[in-house]
Order: structure tokens, then C-alpha cells, then sequence
């Protein structure tokens, strides 16, 4: 059985909106074209008034701090983690993180998004919650070295979780986690690094997403970051690097040729007052950028519109440029370079890519008149546009409910739990 879109609209290249009728089978999109008739047994979707595009790709986010929103606002980073945040995550049992990753995943279906890549604890938890409601994710178990021992332990746990979850229901692919520069030496990344080419998984790790990790790493290493990431052989893996707000022009440069992809956060970096990526100059610079949220504890939502919104105005405004990150380039940044950073072949809507696709509904007086489709997908569209989320051709939302989740219950079961972190 196949879904069949009847009479959507696309977005050509040039922005203005095509009308066409979509075929989708075995989780991807099969035909495109101006006429096209279903089988006995396709599910039919009605697109009259519609917009047909890709997910969006969340490529940063820690799913299970949904339930940690708002828990601690305007404080700077390094106070916020090691006074607020840590000391409330150890509270936290392995339910809670399910429950937090079903209430995150709720919202990433209702708002568009349809993968994205997590890293967090016990990431066993966030990929049954994944299995269950099917969305698309590339799950990281968070690694933080405490001393030898603990290092290995918790790399075998790491091995253990990808040899368990990488491929499961063509959904779920895998990561290591290494935290940060400050959490994990150069010497256990590099371990790290080896058992992720063994595996032919990505690495997921923060860097200089606060100006003193600068100095820190040169104080306890006696490096600089670009180096840092040499020694660790970070250079030698696909990895995603969330943040970046303090590299160079001159690092970045020197980043472009390798298999590195920078996960932007404009809204977390301003909320904890961390900076602002000049990732306009990146781009230019070759350096491959991808877009993401952070947790909601530091954003404090999931909203990938609002996300795309931001990075592009910020951009324009510190270059003085208002040419750069235009949207037609913004919305590739949301969809297409996440899927290719998480090495999926998604994100655009095109016949033999997967069909992760949402519909928007255009019917709506903020989204009238049309001239440019790329226009209004990066400087109007909102989460309650979005009315059907599809996840490799399985449809997860139609006209705003929720297919796979019990949504009051998710809802009952956050609030039970806040109430008992707050004590």
C-alpha cells in the first residue's frame, strides 16, 4: 500500500510553487508528476491548498530535557550546567527520560521536524520512545570521563547501544557522545574516534560553544581547539559539532575539507548568552552547516521554524549583508545538509529520497498572498501550519492528531514527573 498526495503544491527552484501529485512506497517518494492515479488500496491525501516539502532536521538537541523546561533561565552557561541543571538530572530516572523524549517528540511531529539527532541519558530510553512513535533519529548516548575506569565502562555501553539500536526499523541510526573538550580528554576521544570507523558511526560532540573553553583547553592541554580536535582525531571521523560560536574565520577554513559538519543553535546561544556563530562567514569559507535547537532546558522549545527565522535575521544583521542566508540557502540548511550530515538520503522532495515530508497548509491569512515559497517557508511558516508529518512513508500526524502518541497521557505523565523534581 502506498500513500498518493493528490494535487499539492511544490516549490521549484525558483521559488514559485508548482502543482503535482505525489506517489509514495516502501518509505520513499516514487513518482512525481503533473497527473498521477492510486492504487485499490493507497491511502489518499487530499493536497488542495497545500504545501509539500521536506522535514525539517533538528541536528542538536538532548530530546529528554523537555521535562527541564524552564527549570533555570538567565544564568550563564558554566553556572546553569554545574549548579541547575546536573544536580536535577541526576534526579531523573530511566522512565522520566522516556516520557521527557515522548513529550519532545510530540512536538517535533506537530511542528514538522522528522529526524533528529540526540544525545543524552539513558539514550536506551529515547530510542524505545523513538521505536514507538516513528520518528527519525540519530541517538547518541552522552559519555562524560570521570577517571579510567569509568571512561571504558561507559564506551562499552556506548559500543553495546549501537551494536543494539544502529538500523532498527530503518529509523533509528547511531552515534558516540562524547560531551565536550571539558569533559573528555584528547586521549579518550581518540578511543572514541576508533571505535566509531570501526562501526561507521558519527561522533557528536560540543565544542566552543562558550568563549573559556578556549583557555581551558590550552591551560589542561596545552592546545589550541583546532588542535585539540587533531589530537583527538576528531578530524579523521563524521563528526557533528554542536555550536562552534568561537572558531575563527581561519579554523573554519581549515575545517571545510573534512567530514565535519557544524550544528548552529542561535537560540540557545543567545539565551545563555554564549555568542553569536558567524556562520554566514563559515559557509563562505566552505565549512558545512546544519541547524538545530539545543535542549529545550536552554531554548526552551523545539521550533525548527523559528530556529531557521532567527539564524537567518542574525546573520544579515551582524554582516551588515541583508544577501547572505537568504532563504532559498536557510531552508536547504533545515532540511537537506542536516539529512546529509546524518548521512540520509532526505530532505529534499525528489523521486528516490526518503519520504520524511510534511504538509503546510496555505489556507491561512499570514501565508496570503504566495509570490516565493521559500519565502514564506523561512520567514512566516509556524508549527501549527504544519497539518500531516509523514516519517518514511508512514503518515505520524494528520490534520494536527497525532497517530502514534497518546498525547493527554504524555502530557499527565511530564507534569506527574515535574511535579516530583521540583520537591
Amino acid at each position: 500500500m502506498g500513500i498518493f498526495i493528490k494535487g499539492t503544491y511544490l516549490v521549484h527552484s525558483s521559488g514559485k510553487l508548482e502543482k503535482k501529485d505525489v506517489y509514495l512506497k516502501e518509505g520513499k517518494i516514487e513518482s512525481i508528476a503533473n497527473t498521477l492515479y492510486a492504487y485499490e488500496n493507497d491511502r489518499v491525501i487530499d493536497g488542495n491548498n497545500k504545501l509539500l516539502v521536506s522535514g525539517l532536521a533538528n541536528c542538536h538537541t538532548h530530546l529528554s530535557m523537555t521535562l527541564l523546561r524552564g527549570i533555570a533561565d538567565d544564568i550563564p552557561l558554566k553556572q546553569w550546567l554545574e549548579n541547575e541543571i546536573w544536580p536535577v538530572e541526576e534526579k531523573l530516572k530511566p522512565e522520566d527520560v522516556y516520557w521527557g523524549a515522548m513529550l519532545g517528540i510530540a512536538e517535533m511531529i506537530k511542528g514538522g521536524t522528522t529526524v533528529f539527532a540526540d544525545m543524552y541519558f539513558p539514550e536506551d530510553e529515547v530510542a524505545r520512545a523513538v521505536a514507538e512513535t516513528g520518528i527519525r533519529a540519530c541517538l547518541a548516548p552522552g559519555l562524560i570521563y570521570q577517571n579510567a575506569e569509568n571512561g571504558e565502562k561507559k564506551l562499552k555501553e556506548n559500543v553495546n547501544f549501537i551494536k543494539k539500536w544502529e538500523g532498527w526499523g530503518n529509523l533509528i541510526t547511531t552515534a558516540f557522545g562524547p560531551h565536550a573538550l571539558y569533559t573528555c580528554p584528547p586521549e579518550y576521544i581518540r578511543e572514541i574516534v576508533k571505535e566509531a570507523t570501526k562501526l561507521d558511526v558519527l561522533v557528536h560532540f560540543h565544542f566552543l560553544e562558550a568563549l573559556w573553553e578556549r583557555d581551558y583547553c590550552l591551560k589542561n592541554y596545552g592546545l589550541n581547539p583546532l588542535d585539540f580536535l587533531k589530537q583527538a582525531h576528531l578530524l579523521d571521523a563524521h563528526t557533528l559539532i554542536a555550536h562552534g560560536v568561537h572558531l575563527t574565520p581561519e579554523e573554519s577554513r581549515n575545517l571545510s575539507p573534512y567530514k565535519i559538519y557544524l550544528a548552529h543553535n542561535p537560540t540557545s546561544n543567545l539565551k545563555l548568552s554564549s555568542g553569536i556563530a558567524p556562520i554566514a562567514g563559515f559557509l563562505k569559507n566552505g565549512l558545512k552547516v546544519v541547524l538545530g535547537t539545543d535542549g529545550t532546558a536552554s531554548n526552551n522549545d523545539l521550533d525548527m521554524w523559528e530556529e531557521g527565522r532567527l539564524m537567518s535575521f542574525i546573520q544579515k544583521g551582524i554582516s551588515g549583508d541583508p544577501t547572505v542566508l537568504n532563504a532559498e540557502e536557510s531552508f536547504k540548511i533545515m532540511t537537506n545538509n542536516g539529512y546529509n550530515a546524518l548521512k540520509l538520503k532526505g530532505g529534499v522532495v525528489e523521486e528516490g529520497y526518503l519520504a520524511d515530508l510534511i504538509l503546510i497548509d496555505l489556507n491561512t491569512p499570514h501565508l496570503t498572498p504566495i509570490y516565493n515559497g521559500f519565502s514564506h517557508l523561512v520567514y512566516v511558516v509556524h508549527p501549527e501550519d504544519v497539518t500531516t508529518t509523514i516519517v518514511g512513508g508512514k503518515i505520524l500526524m494528520h490534520n494536527r492528531e497525532l497517530l502514534t502518541i497518546d498525547e493527554e497521557k504524555v502530557l499527565g505523565k511530564v507534569r506527574d514527573i515535574a511535579r516530583r523534581l521540583k520537591q
